[in-house]
């Protein structure tokens, strides 16, 4: 068909908009230097068009507006896909559409209940496609085929920040925690589960974008028998972001377990917590999460270390080291002298400084001299050189994100070693990928190239096993094609 038969007068099509991005119209007439059209806001427009490449998107026919697979569509491109995800999104509630062997999904932002155990049950045994589009049937894909193709899987979860990565992550590991769990009284599915409140309190945090953003990536395995029962789990953890320990940006918070442990100061007496409006390093203390309660949170991390094998002297270690980090930020940081002479000074009557080292049990003179010195150590000599006010803050909160940091990586190998709870060998694994989203804020830190690097490194990773596939199938078929 000619393209002045597919443009003729009538034609639904596809044009750019400065606000809504795009929005339908109708053809009204066609030449080879302009296409006159009428908007469906009954605007009138006049579109240049120098050659085929300048012609807007056509329409899909209504009759497969609200597709549950986009590859279902006579035209995929941009404004097709946007409008049929907002049909189904914003008409029909549903929040996943295939995508051939890709899932999409839209953060609805609230509860839904479609993630119960008789929905589990439901996709179990079910092929992609058989059901609505779900989390729980990709899980099922992967399951599927390391029993009956006794192949190694692994879900990647990619997507902006706020884009609900890790709550679709959680839902798979529910899921393959459901179908493949074990009557031992070990029952490790339950201690993978438990694994996701105790990194969310250390792991993440409010952003602008997203009310629990994970600053962190993880990928976890989970390892199944012969019989395809869950055996054990491994996890890695990457790119922490360290600096949001001493800095938030306005309308942001600190990890959650910081809210937590102030919700909950009066359990936790022998730390002396303050409310969190009193500590330096929590910069938005006022900034709550609606619906978020910080003291019941503060006890389902508890309880999840507990379900971990970790034992209360060592969970009240744990807090113990995240209180001191608290108190380094209030620490009282002076000036001694001036000019080049200017030397950084802590009064020997810091409360916050003699707290830490009650808590961390250390020489408070020699807690408050290190942070106010600096040991440069050489071939032939060692020089303790002080530091100016402006240097030792910069080191106090070095040791703060240091220590977080130090502390986040024991407790996650400490999980590590709990969830290997079996002798058996592993016979075949699922990975699951929740990695950082694109992100970009006002002030881009090395943390932003990093996060971003990562995601464009994911994403050719993605490109090349989606389209090595699509061509692999037009091979079989005898066509050529290339990309």
């Amino acid at each position: 068909m000619s393209t002045t038969e597919i443009y003729s007068k009538g034609a639904r099509i596809w044009i750019s908009h400065p606000e809504k991005i795009w929005v339908g119209a109708q053809v009204k007439e066609y030449s080879k230097k302009a296409l006159l059209v009428l908007t469906d806001d009954n605007e009138t427009k006049e579109l240049a068009v120098k050659s085929d490449d300048d012609l807007p998107p056509l329409r899909n026919p209504d009759i497969l507006i609200g597709q549950n697979d986009l590859t279902s569509l006579s035209y995929l491109h941009e404004p097709a896909v946007l409008y049929n995800l907002q049909v189904r999104f914003c008409q029909s509630k549903n929040i996943y559409t295939y995508c051939g062997i890709v899932l999409v999904a839209i953060n609805p932002y609230c509860e839904v209940s479609i993630y119960d155990s008789g929905t589990i049950w439901m996709y179990r045994g079910k092929n992609m496609g058989d059901l609505d589009p779900h989390i729980f049937a990709v899980a099922e894909e992967a399951y599927t085929k390391i029993e009956r193709e006794q192949m190694n899987q692994s879900i990647i979860v990619s997507g902006e920040s706020g884009a609900g990565k890790t709550v679709s992550a959680k839902y798979a590991m529910r899921y393959f925690a459901t179908v493949g769990g074990s009557s031992k009284e070990t029952q490790v599915e339950k201690k993978v589960l438990a694994s996701s409140p105790i990194m969310e309190a250390i792991g993440n945090a409010k952003t602008i974008r997203n009310d629990n953003s994970s600053r962190f990536g993880k990928y976890i395995e989970l390892h199944f028998s012969k019989s395809y029962t869950i055996i054990g789990a491994s996890m890695s953890t990457y790119l922490l972001e360290k600096s949001r320990v001493v800095f938030q940006a306005s309308g942001e918070r600190n990890y959650h377990i910081f809210y937590q442990m102030c919700a909950a100061r009066k359990t936790l007496q022998h730390l002396s917590i303050e409310d969190a409006t009193e500590y330096n390093y929590l910069c938005d203390p006022d900034s709550i999460i609606p619906g978020v309660n910080d003291e019941k949170q503060f006890d389902e991390t508890s309880n999840a270390l507990l379900t971990l094998g970790f034992t209360q002297k060592t969970i009240d270690d744990i807090f113990t080291v995240l209180a001191s980090v608290l108190n380094l930020g209030n620490v009282g940081i002076s000036e001694h002298g001036g000019g080049d002479n200017e030397v950084a000074v802590i009064s020997s009557n810091d409360t916050y400084l003699n707290c830490i080292a009650k808590l961390l049990e250390l020489d408070g003179n020699e807690l408050r001299r290190w942070l106010c010195n600096r040991k440069i150590v050489s071939m032939r000599e060692t020089i303790n050189k002080q530091l100016s006010s402006s240097e030792a803050r910069q080191s106090r909160d070095a040791l703060a994100k240091h220590i977080y940091a130090c502390l986040f990586t024991w407790i996650v190998a400490h999980i590590n070693r709990e969830l290997i709870t079996s002798t058996e060998a592993k016979h075949r694994f699922i990975g699951v990928l929740d990695i950082y989203g694109f992100e970009t804020f006002e002030i881009n830190s090395f943390e932003q190239f990093c996060i971003n690097y990562a995601n464009e490194k994911l994403q050719q990773q993605f490109n090349n096993h989606v389209f090595q596939l699509e061509q692999e199938e037009y091979f079989k078929e005898g066509i050529e094609w290339k990309f």
